[in-house]
C-alpha cells in the first residue's frame, strides 16, 4: 500500500512542479540560493555537493556559479560504476568534462581523482520530489540518495534538500530505509 501511494505521490507532485512558470521557477532558485549561501557561510563550510536540476527541480545553477566565486568546492554526483544505486561525488569545476548518465542526468565523466569521500563533504544538497514537515524526503524512488545519507549523523556533512513549496504534502508516508533530512531550503 505505501508502495503505491508514494508513486501517486511521485506522479503528483511532478506535475505540479512541471507546470511551474519560468518566474516562478527563477524566483525559487534565487531564494534557495541565499538561503543555501547563508547556511554555508554560517557553517563556514568548503565542501559543498549539489546536483544538476532535472525534471523541473530548483536550478541550482546561480548556487554552483556563486559558490565557485567564492572559491568553494563543488561536486557533483555520479552514478557509482560498480556499486549499484550508489553515488560517487566528483570535484566540479567550469572545465569538467561531462556525460549524460542512464538516466539522463549530467554529471561529470569518472575521474577517481576527482572523488571526494563523503565523509569530507561538510553539506550535501539533495534534490527531492516531495517533502514533508518532519524533513522527510521522496526521491525519484531509486533509492540513490537514501544509501548516500545513511547514518549522516555519524559523518562530518548535513544533509538539505532542496525544494518548490508545491512539492511539500502533509505526511509522506515512510519506509524503514528513508533518511530524513538535516534541514529542507524551500523557495
Amino acid at each position: 500500500m505505501n508502495i503505491q501511494k508514494r508513486q501517486q505521490i511521485r506522479a503528483e507532485i511532478r506535475k505540479i512542479r512541471a507546470n511551474l512558470t519560468a518566474l516562478q521557477q527563477s524566483q525559487a532558485e534565487q531564494s534557495v540560493t541565499q538561503q543555501a549561501l547563508n547556511l554555508i557561510e554560517q557553517r563556514q563550510a568548503q565542501n559543498i555537493a549539489l546536483y544538476f536540476s532535472f525534471d523541473g527541480e530548483i536550478s541550482t545553477k546561480a548556487l554552483i556559479q556563486s559558490l565557485w566565486m567564492q572559491n568553494k568546492n563543488v561536486y557533483l554526483p555520479v552514478l557509482h560504476p560498480f556499486t549499484k544505486y550508489h553515488l560517487l561525488f566528483l570535484r566540479y569545476l567550469p572545465d569538467t568534462p561531462m556525460k549524460l548518465n542512464q538516466f539522463a542526468i549530467w554529471e561529470p565523466k569518472l575521474n577517481v581523482q576527482n572523488v571526494l569521500p563523503l565523509n569530507e563533504l561538510d553539506i550535501l544538497f539533495t534534490p527531492l520530489v516531495a517533502f514533508d514537515k518532519q524533513g522527510n524526503r521522496l526521491g525519484m524512488g531509486g533509492g540513490f540518495y537514501d544509501r548516500t545519507l545513511q547514518n549522516w549523523q555519524n559523518k562530518s556533512f548535513i544533509p538539505v534538500g532542496l525544494a518548490h513549496q508545491c512539492q511539500q504534502v502533509e505526511n509522506l508516508p515512510t519506509e524503514h530505509w528513508d533518511v530524513p533530512l538535516f534541514d529542507i531550503f524551500v523557495g
